[in-house]
């Protein structure tokens, strides 16, 4: 698997002309890769992930999976949202077996998947249960159970974990990175925590606000069989302090703009 973004520009129509949103955005993910992007308010990251999920349409450039021109939504690339966005109606199973159901898969083949998955995020005892009777983690487990059933090249996580408590983010981190260890999907997600980016990733890009850009890309030389004990690692902190202090000069950058006009927030 192959996401080529490339020369992406994205702007919106406001009522005093247009807001630039993404500028030349170039940036590339290969098989088995797990990358964050980090921005702050006003960065566009929400409307990058967007492009490439293919739920909106770039100004100019293009988005490719393996070569192919990215036209809209497709298989080839699962979502999690913030939101657990779940049937409330419907059970754990129903709910990961949905989108295989839309796909015409077999029945038999539909319930291997969702079994395997299930046990994959640690809910096979839930699989008869309702969104209603499960926690916010679990919830998120459930999506991201759904995502990978439909076995997409690409994952793409919009701040899966925003919602969450602190200690239950940082149980769904580590659950995350073992998930992608098992099944080594690509993941691609954005986040405004500079740690979760820094404890989750390959790599980083660090966009620019307002137009977003890439303001710099971060590898990161970390074991891939990270703990929590790695953020005591002094590594560890030299990498949050360098997205940190790129996010603190684009933070200083717009309020300087600020005090000399207003603009629309884009996310």
């Amino acid at each position: 698997m192959h996401l080529q973004v490339s020369q992406l520009h994205k702007q919106f129509p406001i009522r005093r002309g247009s807001l630039v949103a993404l500028k030349n955005i170039n940036l590339q993910i290969e098989e088995g890769e797990c990358i964050c992007a980090v921005g702050a308010s006003g960065s566009g990251k929400s409307t990058l992930l967007r492009l490439i999920a293919g739920l909106d349409t770039p100004t100019a450039g293009e988005v490719l999976v393996d070569g192919v021109r990215v036209t809209g939504p497709g298989p080839d690339r699962g979502m999690v949202f913030q939101s657990y966005t779940l049937y409330p109606w419907m059970t754990v199973a129903e709910n990961v077996g949905f989108g295989l159901k839309l796909q015409g898969v077999s029945s038999v083949e539909r319930r291997r998947r969702v079994a395997y998955y299930l046990e994959v995020v640690g809910l096979s005892g839930f699989a008869k249960s309702l969104p209603k009777e499960l926690s916010g983690g679990m919830k998120q487990r459930v999506a991201i159970a759904r995502a990978l059933a439909s076995q997409p090249k690409i994952l793409l996580m919009d701040e899966p974990f925003g919602a969450l408590d602190v200690q239950t983010k940082e149980a769904m981190q580590q659950f995350l990175l073992e998930v992608w260890q098992r099944t080594r999907t690509t993941i691609f997600m954005i986040t405004h925590d500079v740690e979760e980016a820094v404890f989750l990733s390959q790599r980083i890009y660090v966009l620019s606000s307002r137009p977003g850009t890439v303001k710099e890309e971060l590898s990161i030389k970390l074991p891939s069989d990270r703990t929590y004990e790695i953020k005591c690692n002094p590594l560890f902190q030299d990498y949050k302090d360098r997205v940190m202090g790129l996010l603190r000069a684009e933070e200083d950058k717009t309020l300087l703009k600020s005090s000399f006009q207003e603009l629309p927030m884009v996310v």
